[in-house]
């Protein structure tokens, strides 16, 4: 049973710590520049504040050859980046966007950069960490955790800011990320740890034998990697300003429903992704999940035209939810099986920033189009734009089964 299994549960936790900074970087300081009074295109180049989550796998190689001399290969990485994480959160919580936007959206930058670091260290310990019948609820728990994680500080970050102001917000959700360090220095060790032994090892031979493994399928997957979840991130990239400035909810009619139904369903769409992929081969999941995730971009329109109605809300987010929960499990089971566990923190964290491109880098776009096109034809191309992922899932059909089927060591 996973519930009575340390190894599942301590990645569910640590997919928490993993998922906290993420919208503290994101939704959340989109929130703050929202309700300080910053244009919309202020707050759409806010996005790029993420793009270490993009290129993230350029110092992956690092973590493979130099382990830190506490916690083993993985977890002191991971601990230290927490200590990072929650010291730039405290940091922020000093300043304000109509003060020190600039010393924000560094310190900004600095969150998303040992965020990133903790996801590739977190990445490897969770791929070295389970065994091939643990992956489906391993990843279950994991999105569960972040999922939470994300709802806390997305959802009740904004419940929080309406009564006691960001500063405080930032203050508690730095303590949390430095409280995380307790349950990585009580992970277990993956088994098998053993640290490149030079420069080549470590940097040349991750990305060599991904793509001599896959050969001209190697760039169909990272292109994959990054059309998968593009309709998600696209349609997210300017939710919270979207839903504060057009309906007119207030910040905290947003974290009380997102704190309700967005983080039942998310956390159900997490587990029941988990229960889907043991039960049904890869390429359906992929497929089926995939169309969903698209389609739930739709009701944003209802909301384009609902006023602040909570029941439409409700119903959005918690779809919202739900569906990309599913669809996220079955892409990271996906992006497990084809990476090679010598290599695991460059080869994950390769096709993990992959996945985040569309997330931090459509944000400016977005902004721009908004006004050309008006939110409910935004919200329609955002669903079209889960086309080209769909379409490459159906050709790579026999390649992904194959990956499913055997991943290497």
């Amino acid at each position: 049973m996973p519930a009575r299994n340390w190894r599942v549960l301590s990645i569910g936790l640590l997919g928490f710590a993993s998922g906290l900074p993420l919208a503290l970087s994101g939704s959340a300081l989109q929130a703050w520049f929202t309700t300080a009074g910053m244009s919309l295109r202020d707050i759409g180049w806010i996005t790029l504040i993420g793009q270490a989550y993009v290129f993230k796998f350029l110092w992956a190689p690092l973590l493979d050859r130099l382990p830190l001399p506490f916690l083993g290969r993985r977890r002191g990485w991971i601990f230290v980046m927490q200590f990072l994480c929650g010291a730039a959160l405290i940091d922020m919580s000093f300043y304000t966007p109509q003060g020190a936007a600039v010393t924000l959206a560094f310190l900004g930058v600095l969150l998303a950069f040992a965020s990133a670091t903790q996801d590739i260290a977190f990445d490897a310990h969770r791929t070295d960490l389970l065994r091939p019948e643990e992956r489906g609820w391993g990843t279950a728990f994991m999105q569960g955790g972040y999922r939470a994680a994300m709802l806390v500080s997305g959802a009740l970050a904004l419940i929080l800011a309406d009564h006691v102001g960001w500063a405080w917000v930032y203050r508690l959700m730095g303590t949390l990320m430095l409280a995380a360090m307790f349950v990585t220095a009580a992970s277990p060790e993956a088994p098998n740890e053993r640290p490149a032994r030079n420069f080549a090892e470590a940097v040349v031979e991750p990305f060599a034998d991904f793509f001599r493994r896959y050969g001209a399928l190697a760039l169909a997957w990272l292109v994959l990697m990054v059309l998968y979840k593009l309709c998600d991130a696209f349609a997210l990239s300017l939710s919270t300003t979207f839903l504060l400035r057009v309906p007119q909810f207030t910040l905290t009619q947003l974290g009380a429903i997102n704190k309700t139904l967005g983080l039942a369903a998310g956390l159900l769409g997490a587990l029941a992704g988990g229960w889907v992929v043991t039960r049904m081969r890869l390429f359906p999941a992929l497929l089926v999940l995939g169309v969903l995730q698209a389609l739930v971009n739709l009701g944003y329109i209802w909301l384009v035209h609902s006023g602040p109605d909570l029941l439409a809300l409700a119903l959005v987010v918690g779809a919202e939810n739900f569906f990309s929960g599913l669809g996220s499990t079955a892409f990271v089971v996906l992006v497990t099986a084809l990476c090679n566990v010598r290599y695991s923190a460059t080869q994950y964290a390769l096709l993990s920033s992959l996945a985040a491109v569309g997330r931090v880098f459509l944000g400016p776009l977005a902004a721009w189009l908004v006004p050309h096109v008006g939110w409910s034809m935004f919200f329609s191309i955002t669903a079209l734009s889960a086309l080209p992922g769909l379409i490459l899932v159906v050709a790579l059909r026999r390649a992904i089964d194959h990956a499913e089927l055997a991943r290497p060591h």
